[in-house]
């Protein structure tokens, strides 16, 4: 399955994923500079992601949680979310996300 990127410059870079994958892992594995510090522990928003509207309804609700750690994300937007709760399934082929401007990864 396939999960295509736009970077913060607006190059688009498309990835390959199993179903079971983690976003946030498809993402850092094609070089996208999401640093996820917590380890998908929802303890940052450093793997904070702006979904596509269009794919944003069909992913689970954020749990109460993800919510809060999102308040704490610049550049938010309606369709935010964080890319380490993100488990992709045959659903998800073809999802369409973007990489805030803000985001930086520390490990680079």
């Amino acid at each position: 399955m396939k999960v295509h990127f736009t970077t913060a410059r607006g190059e688009e870079v498309t990835a390959e994923a199993e179903p079971g994958d983690n976003l946030l892992r498809v993402a850092q594995a094609v070089g996208m500079p999401l640093e996820g510090t917590c380890e998908g522990q929802m303890a940052c928003s450093t793997c904070h992601v702006v979904v596509a509207a269009d794919w944003f309804a069909r992913l689970p609700e954020a749990s109460e949680e993800e919510e809060d750690m999102l308040d704490l994300a610049a550049g938010v937007t309606r369709t935010s979310r964080l890319s380490c709760q993100i488990v992709l399934d045959e659903t998800l082929d073809g999802l369409a996300v973007t990489i805030p401007p803000e985001s930086y990864d520390m490990r680079r």
